[in-house]
């Protein structure tokens, strides 16, 4: 039986809420907007005095992208979520107001900062055209397996010798024009896997959920096995990041990927104990890159032990880490501001632990607050997923949605030591190109799939309403026929 407020809401004009939605879109993004120009402006009167030479620059051209992109959601996703494109702008912003105060304390200048200003519009246009080119989510399913292909093909690309760069001990980066220019494909491959595994999923959901083995104890059921012809796609997938830990040696990507897997196959099927066979999986492959791999036991040294004198004097040892550590300490509650304290002098400050730089800038209050709009972020993405109407789009945005949740958990986890430091970056915040423009493309993607879950459904006719169209249509052909003949 409807209720009042559905009564109410479909009496309500159509074009009422997508309207409502996007005005308080804008008025958020004025908000957010303003929210980083406060940063950046307090940034500069805490490192040099005054306000910054590019504040009207940062801030306007902040607020002009991201009108750009309200602009084009009320023609091409007017009914999309109004939170994700505000929550994307001010983290954006923050990112940027961060890098430029570390830069600007290390006397280094304002290039860095330009380059992610680029970079942003850069992701803003690959937003446009994800919006533009995906018009619906049932696109997505047509080429799960040419998807995976890519998204493989991208991650194990800096393999090659003449355009992959090592750094660290792992291969991660492209490097174009003697390597003054690099690209990270593995941020772009994610997108494509996580493509490819909600189809995948979303087509063989119930054959997964409901062909298993039965393990009992008497008449107690323990728990269930999957058959080995559907162990198939876990299998590949722990594989795939152990080929990708091997190939490219990048711990943090093979990490996050393979819970990404486990956590999409769990929303596909609801079995508890195939996540509690992927994570042994996992745990014996870690195990064995423990013993193979030198740069992995490296981490895990510095994991255990980074105040040992040893391992914090080595080359590429726990320096990095403890310094991070001392700073988060150095911020307290409310922080010490840009410009006076230790986390300019560290190493990737900017990019690895711009968390570290957030925190001892805005203290744990500060860095609690960037965290929770990372969170609001994570969760508008669950929403989408929640709301959608088909499986393959609730997979993707659930599956983008713990990509970025997992990612941020790898980061932040890695700072304050609760799980070895892979270099990791942090999404929206972090120095960097490839990360910037591949999560914008998220952002895309949840608009796209918000955007059509709240979309009403286009009413089918009535049967009657088309057998009497059938009708008048044979009525109005065999009278033109009977004109004709005479």
């Amino acid at each position: 039986m409807a209720t009042p407020a559905t009564r109410a809401a479909a009496r309500r004009p159509a074009g009422t809420r997508p309207a409502r939605r996007r005005a308080l879109e804008l008025l958020l993004i004025a908000a957010a907007v303003g929210v980083s120009g406060l940063a950046l402006a307090l940034a500069g009167l805490q490192v040099e005095g005054r306000l910054p030479d590019r504040l009207a620059l940062y801030t306007g051209t902040l607020g002009a992208l991201a009108g750009a992109a309200h602009v084009v959601l009320r023609s091409l996703a007017s009914w999309a979520d109004p939170l994700i494109l505000p929550l994307a702008t001010v983290l954006n912003g923050i990112g940027i107001t961060a890098i430029w105060a570390l830069h600007a304390a290390n006397g280094t200048g304002p290039a860095e900062a330009d380059r992610q200003l680029l970079f942003t519009a850069v992701g803003v246009a690959a937003l446009v055209g994800v919006l533009a080119l995906v018009r619906r989510p049932l696109p997505l399913r047509r080429y799960p397996y040419l998807t995976a292909a890519a998204g493989l093909a991208l991650i194990l690309l800096p393999v090659l010798p003449f355009v992959g760069i090592e750094v660290f001990g792992a291969r991660r980066w492209l490097g174009f024009g003697d390597h003054t220019y690099t690209v990270q494909p593995s941020e772009f491959a994610r997108v494509l896997l996580i493509v490819f595994l909600a189809g995948y999923l979303g087509r063989n959901r119930d054959v997964l959920a409901l062909t298993a083995s039965q393990v009992r104890l008497g008449p107690v059921k323990v728990f269930s096995l999957p058959r080995m012809r559907v162990l198939g796609p876990m299998t590949s997938a722990w594989a795939a990041a152990i080929l990708i830990l091997v190939a490219t040696r990048d711990l943090g990507t093979s990490l996050v990927l393979f819970s990404v897997f486990l956590a999409m196959l769990y929303a596909a099927t609801g079995r508890k104990s195939w996540v509690g066979i992927g994570l042994a999986m996992f745990l014996a492959g870690a195990w064995a890159a423990w013993l193979i791999f030198w740069h992995v036991r490296q981490r895990v040294t510095i994991w255990i032990d980074p105040f040992d004198p040893e391992v914090y004097r080595a080359v590429g040892g726990s320096r990095q880490l403890v310094q991070g550590l001392f700073a988060l300490a150095d911020g307290g509650l409310l922080g010490i501001g840009f410009g006076g304290g230790r986390a300019a002098g560290i190493f990737a400050a900017d990019s690895d632990l711009i968390l570290v730089s957030i925190g001892e800038a805005y203290g744990l209050a500060g860095l609690s607050a960037v965290v929770l709009l990372l969170a609001m972020l994570t969760q508008r993405g669950f929403a989408a997923a929640l709301a959608a109407r088909d499986a393959i789009s609730q997979l993707t945005a659930a599956g983008c949605a713990f990509l970025l949740a997992f990612q941020t958990f790898v980061v932040l986890g890695g700072v304050t030591r609760l799980i070895p430091l892979t270099g990791m970056t942090t999404p929206f915040l972090a120095a960097g190109g490839s990360s910037l423009v591949s999560t914008w493309m998220i952002v895309a993607l949840w608009l796209r799939i918000s955007d059509s879950a709240r979309r009403p459904r286009t009413p089918a006719p009535p049967a009657g309403a088309a057998e009497a169209d059938t009708g008048a249509v044979r009525l109005l052909s065999s009278s033109s026929r009977a004109t004709a003949r005479e």
